[in-house]
């Protein structure tokens, strides 16, 4: 008889970054995920605390997709002693190639800013890893098809431990990963996409799994109905119209691509005025030429793809950025992060937050500790690059843009799936949420659930 397959989550449990978790298989012992811990200090302070296992003792890290709270620890983990295969898909290879070193960069950047302003508590701010540490670590990367069987290598019986990716949506390259040993399989959803998703093709359902972990982000809600194309025109044409600046944060990958096609969209029909549109983050210039090269994985034609590009001005270098800050309105700036964690888009909100002629447009989840997520409760000021920048520009919160599934789709892809004594744990998602999660998911589909707590161990 085999020892039963272990799983032990060590990230992204009563909190919706940081995913990490540990399958030992027959002796070999796979990481899913390698994510950043964002949000609030208690939480990011776990990216400097000692990794769960020793990172010499793990035999590959499979990646569901190239968000950094799914993938930006990589480079802290090779530079700390794991040497072997990082398995991903081929597009989530070549976005691991513009995200960790940029990430990389951001981190050394703010490093350098804290210790010349003086605002940090320690006399020299030292990075979580550098941009050589992210290049380093990219040399592990292996990437491998979707739908195609990947050998984990053989455990103590000689079988093989096995990875499947499947697709999820959400963003291009994302996807749900089987792990399957001596016949017992292990389903991670990752992040799933929407059914109605506007950029991204749906996730594929659910298969049959002894032990499913899924996602729960928004697993205590449903989107509006609203169309998103319209919640967008609507916020943008009032702000435009009394002249104020409309600033997007938005992730370099999925969501800045998603806000190009609507607003290509929109100008074709004229449903919005002919206001300058600025993309000032050069990786999402670079993420956004990768999708042409994959129209397998998502929805854009070839006329919106040439409209994506010609409807905004791409915005690269430091110098062109930093006078977009003295240009005034009316126009619309589109920039890194997407929850204000970090980049240029910090500049253009200490420039122009504090007239309230101008907008802030929230267009996804803000993890709460993230300026993103105080502004959602309210926040008249930020604390940006150690001084507190009042806050009074409209904030508006679109909720019909989020690239999670809500509680229906997540019931939705959980149902084909469904067979007698499968197990489903949840991660990924704040405790109210997820907890709402398992109760519909027990009431309707009558499955084992649990809400993942940090560190605990589940056997298959």
């Amino acid at each position: 008889m085999s020892e039963p397959m272990r799983v032990q989550l060590w990230g992204a449990v009563g909190t919706v970054t940081g995913s990490r978790t540990i399958v030992e298989a027959d002796g070999r012992r796979v990481l899913v995920d390698c994510g950043l811990f964002q949000g609030y200090k208690q939480l990011r302070l776990r990216n400097r605390a000692p990794f769960a296992v020793d990172p010499h003792s793990i035999d590959a890290v499979v990646l569901t997709h190239a968000h950094l709270d799914h993938s930006g620890y990589l480079p802290a983990l090779v530079r700390d002693g794991f040497h072997g295969p990082v398995f991903c898909t081929p597009a989530t290879a070549e976005l691991l190639g513009l995200l960790l070193p940029d990430s990389g960069y951001l981190l050394e950047e703010e490093a350098r800013f804290a210790q010349r302003k003086r605002y940090s508590k320690h006399e020299k701010p030292t990075p979580l890893y550098t941009v050589a540490d992210a290049e380093r670590a990219l040399e592990s990367v292996v990437a491998r098809p979707f739908d195609t069987e990947i050998d984990l290598g053989a455990g103590h019986a000689g079988v093989d431990v096995t990875c499947r990716f499947v697709s999820a949506g959400h963003i291009l390259g994302a996807a749900q990963a089987r792990i399957t040993s001596h016949g017992r399989t292990v389903h991670f959803s990752g992040d799933l996409g929407r059914d109605d998703d506007p950029l991204m093709r749906p996730p594929a359902p659910l298969e049959p799994a002894d032990l499913v972990i899924a996602e729960s982000t928004y697993g205590d809600r449903l989107h509006p109905e609203a169309d998103p194309e319209t919640e967008l025109g609507e916020a943008i044409s009032r702000v435009t119209a009394r002249g104020g600046v409309v600033i997007i944060p938005a992730f370099a990958v999925g969501r800045a691509q998603a806000l190009l096609l609507l607003l290509a969209r929109l100008r074709r029909r004229n449903a919005i005025s002919a206001v300058p549109i600025f993309l000032n983050s050069p990786m999402a210039v670079d993420a956004t030429a990768l999708y042409r090269a994959r129209p397998d994985e998502h929805r854009i034609d070839e006329l919106d793809y040439s409209e994506m590009y010609s409807t905004a001005t791409l915005v690269s270098s430091v110098d062109d950025s930093k006078l977009l800050n003295l240009r005034g309105g009316p126009m619309i700036i589109i920039s890194a992060s997407g929850m204000l964690t970090g980049g240029r888009v910090l500049h253009h909100i200490a420039a122009y937050g504090d007239d309230p002629r101008n907008a802030i447009l929230l267009t996804g989840y803000q993890a709460p500790g993230t300026r993103g997520g105080a502004l959602v409760a309210g926040a008249d000021e930020l604390r940006i690059f150690g001084r507190d920048v009042p806050i009074r520009a409209e904030v508006v919160q679109l909720q019909s843009m989020s690239a999670h599934a809500d509680a229906d789709g997540i019931l939705r892809w959980l149902a084909p799936g469904v067979r007698a004594g499968m197990r489903v744990a949840l991660n990924h998602g704040e405790p109210g949420s997820a907890d709402a999660l398992r109760l519909r998911i027990e009431r309707e589909l009558g499955v084992d659930v649990i809400v993942a707590e940090q560190g605990q161990t589940l056997e298959v």
